[in-house]
């Protein structure tokens, strides 16, 4: 079996969305774009096919009959802050929103949650403790900010 691939469903914007999410991420990259053969979109971009990281997706320009919300989201796994930073601003660059606990929605209307390492084990630590000073502290941000992470972690 082949690997999966995700289908992202948007109005017009689908070319433009992969062009945008193609020069955020690593190893990324347009593969093909295919146009509407016939019909009143003839011409216009139908799918594009491309790939983020390794991950391929495909962005179907389907009309206005669906929109995204936060029930699907695509996790960033971050090393550092810098990364952090760095896919945040990227992401929400344009008329992006933040949300709440390291979760954005970007121009387009897709959510993606940005996470630095080490988030799942500080919460799920053995120290319920200290899991739920991490979870206090992780519902006070918007960006994650790792060092506040761990000095939560480390009270």
């Amino acid at each position: 079996m082949d690997a999966f691939t995700t289908c992202l469903w948007f109005d017009t914007q689908g070319e433009e969305a992969a062009k945008f999410y193609t020069a955020i991420f690593p190893n990324s990259s347009v593969e093909k774009v295919t146009p509407y053969p016939t019909g009143e979109r003839a011409g216009q971009t139908m799918t594009v096919d491309f790939e983020l990281n390794g991950s391929k997706f495909v962005a179907l320009n389907g009309g206005p009959n669906f929109t995204f919300n936060e029930s699907i989201s695509f996790m960033v796994p971050c090393q550092d802050q810098a990364e952090v930073d760095h896919y945040w601003t990227s992401l929400t660059e344009g008329g992006g929103e933040e949300s709440m606990c390291g979760w954005l929605r970007d121009r387009f209307g897709v959510s993606w949650q940005v996470v630095p390492a080490g988030l799942e084990e500080m919460l799920s630590s053995l120290d319920p403790a200290r899991a739920e000073r991490v979870s206090q502290a992780l519902f006070q941000m918007r960006k994650i900010v790792i060092a506040d992470l761990e000095a939560a972690a480390a009270r």
